[in-house]
């Protein structure tokens, strides 16, 4: 079982993303939340660099990623809580898991350290900066895969934005799409089993074959 998680473990998109969105508009780029979370959710910081530039025409002033980072830090530091029922919906799952996410290693043990999350899943985390390519891709979930001793046909992926989803099917992976931040709809859509609760997981998961 392989948990992405910014949205999924964690109840951070929309922090991060307003505290971007605000970055980004004060770097001459006007941005809101929502455009900031469809833009980037679950994409590798390189990447969100490289399309913010694109958009803003020039290059991002060279403190951008750290000042964003102090003042997301904070905020998170400040506001974060776990994704509601997540913890007890993972003591109902009895298979071996881990988290791949775009984030770095070390913003993940912060993230999930905080939310009290950590001792669920240390040992098991992996990061798309430890492979070539970020999501969509499929590189961090067939490491993810590779480093747990398991096939990736057998593996199911939780997501919740639609890069993720893609980057789980592209790995051969069953994905069940969260719908905290996208509909089930485009969940749907995108190639993914939608559900609106994590309370709804561990039935969802048993019934996946």
């Amino acid at each position: 079982m392989i948990f992405d998680c910014d949205g999924v473990l964690v109840d951070s998109e929309v922090i991060a993303n307003r505290v971007l969105s605000a970055a980004i508009t004060e770097a001459g780029l006007p941005m809101t939340t929502d455009e900031s979370m469809q833009l980037f959710m679950g994409r590798r910081w390189e990447d969100s660099l490289f399309q913010i530039e694109r958009r803003l025409g020039r290059p991002l002033p060279d403190d951008f990623s750290d000042v964003y980072r102090s003042r997301r830090d904070a905020a998170l530091h400040a506001e974060l809580q776990p994704v509601e029922g997540i913890a007890a919906a993972i003591e109902r799952i009895p298979i071996p898991r881990c988290v791949a996410s775009s984030g770095p290693v070390e913003k993940i043990r912060f993230t999930l350290g905080r939310t009290g999350l950590l001792e669920l899943f240390e040992g098991r985390i992996f990061s798309a900066h430890e492979v070539e390519h970020g999501k969509p891709a499929p590189d961090v979930f067939l490491y993810a895969a590779e480093r747990m001793g398991a096939e990736p046909s057998g593996c199911a992926v939780v997501e919740d934005s639609l890069v993720g989803v893609e980057s789980g099917l592209a790995a051969g992976m069953t994905v069940f799409g969260y719908c905290g931040h996208f509909d089930a709809e485009a969940m749907a859509a995108a190639g993914a089993r939608p559900f609106a609760a994590m309370a709804l997981l561990p039935e969802l998961l048993a019934a996946r074959h």
